[in-house]
């Protein structure tokens, strides 16, 4: 029976119950419900519509005369016999395996089936240059205006200090799980199972911290959730901590490209400078985002492309600090949500740009932020 989660699986074709009950538990592991049948569908739409077709070696012969198509895999107790093998050059099978030595392989490509093959999420990593710098508020705002334009969003909380981004979002009394499930997971973790566990807040998924004590996501449980959401697809943000440990090594090298937020500050920009060495050691593409201090005007603190000048680094935007933030947080309006409010459209323009440019896959935020606006303004300039 469905429980709403799984994905549509393969077609199983076999008469061993044995190998049916390994292969069923395969399918489990990968997410997905398959279909079973004892022997090829009769007609065409049948045989071509399952993502994958998994037969016995039981049931190879009876492939004789079925038309070719692709994802076709034989596996069994004895799958090397020369005349199972001898039938999958025949039929043109892309893979014959035996049990139990290929069953890691199995739900890796059952899991590629049912997910489907498409461009994997574009993920944007955002970092605070000191303490405070409001790296979680741009975060959390990235992915609201993602939301709100239809956009598959996922957002990660990535620092186990600071405080919960559901908390950020209003949503922590919301069901769903929080980085402590995901502690023990290894291997692969279905995307589609994933997403659906966790809260959904403000028409996007949300993976934080719970308000239990500190519990250690080693870094093959980061590795594995982090996968799992980018072969989802859409966009996921990261917000990251500013100290790159095991855990942080293994998210960045999941980024396509960081947002290190530095205020305009002299102090700031000297703390920033430790955050992006220890980030560049992960990951090149590292791009400055400005912010302005509270009031009008700069306060008497370096500009912009002064900031990233000193920094070294690529100036992704100027990001004017937004009056009324502290109050909408305090009755719960998520970042972002003001679609007027100078954040909202650095974001807007910050998508915008992303996907005019370089069309949402890998490297697309490097390609987008690399160009020019149109200048400082209410809403900010997003370079």
């Amino acid at each position: 029976m469905r429980s709403g989660e799984e994905r549509d699986g393969p077609l199983l074709i076999t008469e061993d119950e044995e190998l049916l009950d390994d292969l069923l538990r395969l399918c489990a592991a990968a997410g997905a419900l398959p279909e079973v049948a004892h022997h090829p569908p009769r007609r065409t739409a049948e045989w071509e519509r399952p993502p994958l077709v998994i037969v016995g070696a039981d049931c190879a012969a009876r492939l004789t005369g079925s038309a070719r198509r692709a994802g076709v895999v034989i596996a069994g107790r004895e799958a090397d016999e020369v005349a199972v093998l001898r039938q999958a050059v025949a039929i043109g099978a892309e893979r014959v395996l035996s049990l139990p030595e290929g069953e890691r392989w199995l739900v890796d490509r059952i899991a590629d089936a049912a997910e489907g093959a498409g461009a994997p999420a574009l993920t944007v990593g955002v970092i605070g240059g000191r303490g405070g710098a409001g790296a979680s508020t741009l975060a959390a705002a990235l992915a609201v205006t993602a939301a709100r334009t239809g956009e598959r969003t996922l957002l990660v909380d990535g620092d186990p200090l600071g405080g919960g981004l559901d908390v950020l979002l209003g949503g922590e009394q919301e069901k769903g799980l929080r980085w402590p499930a995901f502690a023990e997971s290894r291997g692969r973790v279905a995307g589609g199972a994933l997403a659906a566990s966790l809260p959904r807040l403000h028409a996007l998924r949300v993976l934080s911290w719970d308000r239990g004590a500190e519990v250690d996501v080693p870094p093959p449980a980061v590795r594995a959730v982090l996968a799992a959401a980018r072969r989802r697809g859409g966009v996921v943000v990261l917000d990251l901590p500013r100290r790159v440990d095991g855990a942080a090594a293994e998210a960045l090298a999941q980024v396509d490209t960081v947002l290190l937020v530095v205020p305009a500050e002299l102090r700031a920009v000297a703390a920033a400078r430790r955050v992006a060495d220890g980030v560049r050691a992960v990951l090149d593409d590292v791009r400055v985002v400005a912010c302005g201090p509270p009031g009008p005007g700069h306060g008497g603190g370096p500009a912009a492309d002064e900031i990233a000048r000193l920094l070294g680094l690529p100036l992704a935007g100027e990001l004017p600090w937004e009056a009324g933030l502290p109050d909408d947080l305090a009755r719960g309006l998520a970042p972002g949500m003001r679609a007027r409010g100078p954040l909202a459209r650095f974001c807007a323009g910050f998508w915008a740009r992303v996907r005019g440019e370089g069309g949402g896959g890998p490297g697309a935020v490097a390609a987008g932020a690399a160009g020019r606006g149109d200048g400082p303004g209410a809403g900010g300039a997003v370079r």
